[in-house]
């Protein structure tokens, strides 16, 4: 099992050390993100504090840590769960992933897609990162999701074993 690494300030993270080099210049960077479904097949969403959107737990990797430790430690920081077992289900490269954050950070994401399989712990509903965490239907999401999570959800479903390449 892999265990979650301490949560770094920003300022501190691999991107947050870059930002302070190339200030708003796009950035390629690798992030795995989470699809944890409950038994009812309801999706965890969390709304993030920055912009207060409802988004899948998701974040970039570290210096010195492999996308499996990325994947459990940004779902502990932002759900308070600790993922045991997951399956890669998509790698997302297209440029038109691209997105600019709430602090005019631009970015080329290299998103590696997780199903989390299992997992331990109670769920958080705060935490640094978030102000809110809920399990959806997929059929009905809050209006902000964004439609690069109805994307996931579909590839989701079209999963066969093979990792989605887009």
């Amino acid at each position: 099992m892999v265990s979650p690494k301490a949560n770094l300030p920003y300022e501190e993270s691999y991107l947050g050390q870059l930002r302070q080099v190339v200030g708003h210049r796009k950035l390629i960077a690798v992030v795995a993100r989470a699809v944890i479904l409950n038994a009812q097949r309801q999706v965890l969403l969390v709304r993030r504090s920055d912009n207060g959107r409802w988004v899948m737990p998701a974040g970039s990797m570290e210096l010195d840590e492999n996308i499996e430790e990325a994947l459990v430690r940004e779902v502990w920081e932002e759900t308070g769960l600790t993922a045991t077992a997951w399956t890669l289900i998509a790698v997302y490269t297209d440029p038109r992933y691209s997105a600019v954050t709430a602090y005019g950070d631009a970015y080329q994401f290299v998103s590696f897609v997780f199903r989390v399989d299992a997992w331990q712990g109670d769920l958080a509903t705060q935490t640094d990162e978030t102000t809110d965490a809920a399990f959806f239907d997929p059929d009905h999401l809050p209006d902000d999701v964004p439609d690069l999570y109805h994307e996931t959800l579909r590839d989701l479903v079209a999963h066969t074993g093979d990792v989605i390449l887009k």
